[in-house]
């Protein structure tokens, strides 16, 4: 008699497959621009394509290869014609954000190069505009 052993399979938790983000993130194609200072001081600029968006994250592509290493502060900001609209984060609707990459993904001769911003906002200000647009 062969003896069949298995292991059971651990029980799903019904919020494993949840989103774990706080806010929602918006898929879109939005003309926007990064602004930073390299490590000898100078300014630079990018022409990017924002991706997604949330309140206090955006991911953005630049066609041309820039050197912006991880944890640099970057400013970034909407080009001025796309920043109305309700569907924009409020985080990101009034010019310039100050924010730090985490996340660099190189790019190829098919992918561009792209950047995970956190964007550096205070969440209790989020929260008190968000509170304030449901009131009102």
């Amino acid at each position: 008699m062969k003896h069949i052993w298995t292991t059971p399979e651990p029980p799903k938790r019904p919020d494993h497959d949840k989103d774990k983000r706080s806010t929602e993130r918006r898929a879109v194609a939005l003309p926007a621009r990064l602004t930073w200072k390299d490590q000898r001081g100078a300014t630079r600029f990018a022409t990017v394509v924002a991706r997604n968006v949330s309140e206090f994250g955006v991911y953005v592509e630049c066609q041309s290869a820039v050197s912006i290493p991880l944890f640099r502060l970057v400013q970034f900001q909407l080009e001025r014609e796309v920043r109305e609209g309700d569907t924009l984060p409020a985080s990101i609707r009034h010019g310039r954000v100050l924010s730090a990459v985490y996340r660099v993904s190189p790019g190829s001769p098919s992918e561009p190069q792209g950047f995970a911003l956190r964007l550096m906002v205070d969440p209790r200000r989020v929260a008190a505009v968000e509170q304030t647009r449901a009131t009102a």
